[in-house]
């Protein structure tokens, strides 16, 4: 990352210096959607609480800024930006931070306003609690779901407000009938009934008016907690554990798309039919002021309706989480079965996923009918009791007129109120499956924002800006997730700076766990690892990935060019370090033979290269940023001999002053190192100089001192 191009991120990896919390570039960036590979503002707000700040974007003139809020950054004309650390408006003076130099100047606060825009970024440190439940409770962000709500609270107050009118303006139309039919019709008023119906139109009009503003309002704030929720959701994905990731991938993508049925409540009618449900008491009270005794008819259909309503939801609890969890399982089927297409169709396996499916879509078929059922049922029952409730009026209505207890329109009137404050019940089968639904993705989706992060809050890093390479395993043990079988076993060794080593054993025997758990993608059940003489946990993932260049044994490149495929991690890199990378890797000789050169299209998953290719391609990946340690993983078991050749030659050159830690199957390859160690049923059974170990081995030993 270029950081001497963005001058914001300049000034705040100089701003966590000063408050004795040092972050590098990377770990203050890393997995922000980056502008041109530069921070935004509004980024600058996300990076800072990455390194233990409170920000806040403000437009302030220079003289209305307080002292005690500094420092500050200040944000200058084409795109500068600076420090602003003391200012004495007396003497019209400033003293700011420059972050191309490092150094502090001494400016007329004339000279700063030429250059300044007006906007300025207030930093405060975010206070250290000692434990994480301390921090959790004290997150000033709150919940992640609530707390982003919170934030369109205004905009939900008016919907409100609106709501509130619009129930109002609903009596205008009874009222109107009532009036029409009480005093205009029998006095034959014919200017009353157009002062009636002007009145009216005017109140129909403001009620439409209102209902858009109202829709408006409701798809605003849904669109800003949607955007908000689902950056911060997959900012979460992106950043968990590797330990933590769920086993089944598709099923963990259905959940997070279950995301959309949260958005949809949020934005939905189901929001205006919610906040219409408790005016329904204003309707009622308006019945009793012009009918009396009418008003039971209402006030016992509506709890009814609900207790109905609130019977049926176990039940269409159950089917729709039922339905949620064959539905992750449909698409995990889905999933698996695209990406396995080449081996389902050689192996002839299309059969059993096939059932897979049919089986996953009949359970959720079976299960969704029941959920469509009870739904249906809540629907037909409210408009079976609003049907009654209409008939039990009029009959009432009818004995009270002939008592000369209520008059022709106020009956209508009644009619009219009761049909509206019973209507909103008549939706509230699909609000209750639709909360079941939300709430059930809710649910999960907390689950996953309880999953441990790889970055812990609540651990302070040590700022590592260069790894010089050397690595120590001290009786490390570990076991993969949801197994029992431990996959290392007290393993010990120690690599220094620049050392040459290859991990050698049978297939299993516990390699590439060694591997990943250097790049910290997993944590040890037992024992430490440490690089440089300082434990791993006490490094930051992304200081530590920065400084390794890795190659996995089943290379995933990313559908795009071969370009993109290579500086996918360093995205701002220039053509003469691809190029270089592209050289030592081997990408060059079949770049060069296509007419689209480094645009040369990998397909999907890096479908439309060979598998030697699509090595290089990692190769080149990982020595593109010429990290200090590289950890390679067969990194030509797909190559053939001529390319492995010419990798090994190139690699040669390359690591001279790198730590190598190195995976292979392959003799030609053990050029690269001096030293072998040795892994069978995840122990070290030898450890030494390559030629000790080789002979060793030829005669059968178990083990060799070095």
């Amino acid at each position: 990352m270029d950081v001497e191009k963005d001058p914001l991120l300049q000034c705040l990896v100089l701003l966590t210096e000063q408050n004795n919390r040092p972050r590098s570039a990377q770990v203050l960036t890393e997995g922000l959607p980056l502008d041109d590979g530069r921070l935004t503002p509004k980024l600058f707000l996300r990076a800072a609480a990455r390194g233990g700040f409170a920000a806040k974007l403000a437009q302030r003139r220079l003289d209305e800024i307080s002292n005690l809020l500094l420092p500050a950054v200040l944000l200058l004309e084409n795109e500068k930006a600076c420090i602003l650390q003391r200012l004495d408006v007396d003497k019209g003076e400033a003293e700011v931070l420059q972050p191309e130099s490092g150094g502090v100047a001494r400016l007329s606060i004339e000279q700063l306003e030429q250059a300044y825009t007006g906007h300025i970024l207030f930093l405060r440190p975010e206070y250290q609690f000692g434990d994480s439940n301390s921090r959790a409770l004290n997150d000033r962000d709150g919940h992640w779901f609530w707390g982003t709500l919170w934030r369109s609270a205004r905009i939900y107050r008016d919907v409100l407000l609106a709501s509130v009118l619009i129930n109002l303006f609903v009596l205008a139309n009874p009222l109107f009938v009532m009036n029409v039919y009480d005093r205009v019709v029998p006095n034959h008023a014919v200017e009353t009934l157009w002062v009636l119906a002007i009145g009216v139109l005017v109140v129909y009009l403001f009620d439409f008016g209102l209902k858009m503003l109202r829709a408006y309002f409701i798809e605003v704030a849904g669109k800003k907690s949607d955007v908000l929720l689902s950056a911060r959701l997959f900012e979460k994905v992106m950043g968990l554990r590797y330990d933590a990731m769920p086993s089944s991938v598709g099923a963990f993508a259905s959940n997070l798309r279950e995301f959309e049925s949260i958005r949809n409540f949020l934005s939905s009618t189901t929001n205006t039919v919610l906040i219409d449900i408790p005016f329904m008491l204003l309707f009622l009270v308006v019945i009793s002021l012009i009918g009396g005794p009418l008003v039971v008819v209402p006030a016992l259909a509506i709890p009814a309706i609900l207790i109905y309503a609130l019977a049926v939801r176990p039940s269409l609890r159950r089917a729709i989480e039922r339905t949620f969890s064959s539905t992750a399982q449909k698409n995990g089927t889905l999933i698996e079965s695209l990406t396995a297409m080449e081996t389902l169709k050689t192996q002839r396996a299309a059969s059993p996923m096939q059932a897979r499916w049919e089986e996953a879509v009949g359970y959720i078929a079976r299960w969704g009918l029941r959920s469509r059922m009870l739904s249906s049922s809540v629907v037909s029952f409210a408009g079976l009791v609003q049907q009654l409730a209409s008939v039990l009026l009029v009959i009432g209505g009818v004995y009270m007129i002939m008592e000369q207890d209520l008059s022709m329109g106020g009956l209508i009137a009644c009619v009219i109120l009761s049909g509206r404050a019973i209507a909103p019940l008549g939706q509230v089968a699909s609000l209750v499956a639709n909360y079941e639904q939300s709430l059930k993705a809710l649910k999960t989706l907390d689950e996953i924002m309880a999953l441990p992060d790889e970055h812990e809050a609540e651990r302070r890093y040590l700022h590592r800006p260069e790894l010089k390479g050397g690595i120590d395993f001290q009786a490390v043990d570990f076991t993969y997730p949801n197994t029992e079988y431990g996959a290392l076993k007290g393993i010990s060794f120690r690599i220094q700076p620049g050392e040459k080593v290859a991990l050698i054993g049978r297939i299993g025997s516990g390699k590439s766990s060694i591997q990943k758990l250097l790049l910290g993608l997993y944590k040890p059940s037992e024992g430490a690892i440490s690089v440089d003489g300082i434990d791993l946990n006490q490094i930051d993932p992304s200081d530590l990935r920065r400084s390794v260049g890795y190659v996995p044994q089943d290379v995933m490149l990313f559908a795009g060019s071969v370009r993109d495929n290579i500086t996918i991690g360093l995205p701002k890199a220039s053509d003469a370090q691809i190029l270089q990378a592209a050289r030592l890797a081997g990408v060059e000789t079949f770049v060069n033979q296509h007419p689209l050169g480094f645009d040369m299209p990998v397909g999907e998953r890096g479908g439309a290269l060979s598998g030697g290719q699509r090595q290089a391609v990692a190769l080149a990946r990982a020595m593109l940023h010429d990290p200090s340690i590289l950890v390679l993983d067969e990194p030509s078991n797909s190559m053939d001999n001529a390319s492995e050749d010419y990798l090994r030659r190139q690699l040669k050159d390359f690591a001279k002053q790198k730590t190598l830690l190195m995976v292979t199957h392959k003799m030609s390859l053990l050029d690269l190192v001096d030293r072998l160690i040795v892994i069978d049923g995840g122990r070290v059974v030898a450890d030494g100089p390559k030629d000790s170990v080789l002979e060793a081995l030829k005669q059968g030993r178990l083990q060799v001192r070095r």
